[in-house]
């Protein structure tokens, strides 16, 4: 039997409207189960970046461990340790110096450098009475940007901003991929070009090598590690006093040098 055209609309029409009316229980039930399996899965997503975090927190905590387990206060008898031709603020003839051997990545070098360096620069390296060398001593098993910023900071030297460089890396420590360190160099006014040449080039990694390798014959197995003594009259070397592992409070420094300044009054 055939259905006339009349008919055969409305009956289509219906038809398509009971499909929609049935499917929709179905799709009311999935968007819920939708909702929670995206909910779950951002749950994940957050735990693994808590998990990846948390790992690298143990990760330096286990490298600030193994770095003072160093003697703290009392280095090895007859210990010298030699500044080089390295970067230093202060009156180059101090009666004391003061090596850093650090790292740009590790959060304790941060540390000291916002806690305790602006004091130890205000009390006693602005007022002739240390001399503070600064030593490249990167991590590079834990720290996978610690080399090439050591390297951008040598690279800024040569343009006479090693320190504006120094501090800038430090202020921005989370921003240290090799290609974020142009913008640090645009930033505090280099050439751009001579910069990247300097950096593409490697020229300073033998450098830091070496402060790495004089580091670990010190003793240094991790940073900070600073060493407080009284530089030979060549200027080359420096006989230790002491040795101050991990980002001390100013305190300590403070009494080291006092300390220091006492004995050499004797």
């Amino acid at each position: 039997m055939r259905l006339g055209r009349n008919f055969a609309k409305p009956l289509l029409l219906s038809f398509l409207v009971l499909t929609v009316l049935l499917s929709t229980p179905l799709r009311a039930q999935q968007d819920p189960i939708r909702q929670e399996l995206k909910a779950l899965q951002k749950q994940m997503d957050e735990l693994r970046e808590t998990q990846k975090a948390m790992q690298k927190e143990l990760q330096e905590i286990k490298a600030f461990l193994q770095g003072s387990a160093a003697p703290s206060s009392l280095p090895p008898a007859n210990l010298t340790v030699s500044v080089d031709d390295n970067p230093f603020k202060g009156d180059k003839s101090a009666k004391l110096t003061l090596i850093e051997f650090s790292d740009y990545q590790c959060p304790f070098c941060v540390r000291h450098f916002r806690e305790t360096l602006p004091q130890l620069e205000r009390e006693y390296i602005n007022t002739g009475k240390v001399k503070y060398v600064f030593r490249d001593f990167p991590i590079e098993s834990i720290h996978r940007d610690a080399f090439k910023a050591a390297e951008a900071a040598n690279c800024a030297g040569e343009q006479g901003k090693y320190w504006q460089m120094h501090d800038r890396l430090f202020q921005n420590q989370n921003q240290l991929g090799v290609e974020e360190l142009p913008k640090h160099a645009q930033a505090i006014g280099l050439s751009l070009s001579a910069f990247q040449q300097c950096l593409d080039s490697g020229k300073h990694a033998a450098e830091i090598r070496k402060d790495m390798e004089h580091g670990q014959r010190a003793g240094v197995n991790g940073t900070p590690t600073f060493f407080l003594g009284v530089q030979d009259s060549d200027g080359e070397n420096v006989k230790v006093l002491r040795a101050i592992v991990g980002a001390q409070p100013y305190v300590q420094f403070k009494e080291a040098i006092e300390s220091a300044l006492s004995q050499m009054k004797k």
